[in-house]
């Protein structure tokens, strides 16, 4: 069946260690294994030493049938940031702040490099998400109002089909732009009666990313991601509109939010594979999926950085 990993960010000597861990062996040059088949949550890239080992490595395994990867916010944001927008500019602007986040993987990619060229084109081919027969797999956010806006503007491989709409895609006017940001980066919701709150960068913020995948609340403080101090939110429910909330019909497995400590499940259909990777004492982490419809804790698979 399939392995699932968490977002690698560069750090391509704990995912060899992480798939050796798995029992995946190299043989002619790319990891296999025997019985079951890698899939990438995305974020190959940004932060880690060994970003183009590690793009090489699972790159060679998509090509071979070992692996699948999918779109992670930082593969979208790289083929932004070297399409031009016909005014001047790029897709994805290069203001300090974006170069802050991608400068690590331009000093070793090189821009002026074939390899550059080749790795931006292969990112522009990976799917924006996996809905398989047993379970589904997404960046950041399962959200069935959003996947049908991307389908609209993707192939059946769920790429997006055309410089159309990649350009759509980084409108911020558009509703493709929304739905992608929802698919890689997360849920957000608008802070009622004009609240705000200031992000660890310091940047004002007018909305929240949430816990999308939560149960048994919808408070704004009990969804609420990366705010700080929590009691800066009105203690009352999100409108139910907002909310859609997961079918859990079958289970869903993604990364994006550098989750801390041990790697649980969050629902019985609900695993993030994403526990902070860049961070000391974080993990690589992985999922053992054989199919089950409803998770385990003990089916995590993890290395530490």
């Amino acid at each position: 069946m399939y392995d699932i990993i968490g977002d690698v960010h560069g750090h391509a000597d704990q995912l060899l260690t992480l798939l050796k861990k798995l029992g995946y062996e190299k043989k002619f040059g790319v990891w296999r294994h025997a019985e079951r088949q890698l899939i990438s949550v995305g974020d190959l890239i940004d932060r880690g030493p060994g970003q183009r080992e590690t793009v090489d490595t699972l790159r060679a395994m998509v090509d071979a049938g070992s692996a699948q990867v999918i779109m992670g916010n930082h593969e979208l944001n790289a083929v932004a940031w070297a399409l031009p927008d016909g005014q001047g500019d790029y897709l994805r602007k290069h203001s300090a702040g974006n170069l802050k986040h991608h400068r690590e993987f331009l000093l070793q990619a090189k821009p002026e490099s074939d390899w550059y060229n080749s790795t931006l084109a292969w990112f522009r081919q990976l799917p924006l998400y996996l809905d398989l027969p047993e379970c589904r797999i997404v960046h950041a956010c399962w959200h069935e109002p959003s996947k049908q806006v991307v389908d609209d503007h993707t192939g059946p491989a769920n790429r997006l089909r055309d410089e159309a709409a990649w350009y759509a895609a980084h409108d911020h006017e558009h509703q493709l732009h929304h739905a992608i940001e929802t698919l890689c980066k997360g849920l957000e919701v608008a802070l009622p009666d004009g609240l705000h709150f200031h992000d660890k960068a310091g940047v004002k913020r007018t909305a929240m990313r949430t816990r999308w995948w939560q149960e048994h609340s919808a408070k704004y403080r009990d969804l609420a991601l990366g705010v700080e101090p929590l009691h800066s939110l009105p203690d009352r429910e999100i409108p139910n509109t907002v909310m859609p909330g997961y079918a859990a019909d079958k289970p869903v497995f993604f990364g994006h939010y550098w989750m801390r400590g041990a790697p649980h499940v969050l629902t019985p259909q609900v695993a993030c594979l994403d526990w902070s990777v860049t961070q000391p004492n974080g993990r690589l982490v992985a999922y053992r999926y054989d199919g089950e419809q409803q998770l385990s804790n003990d089916k995590f698979i993890w290395v530490m950085t």
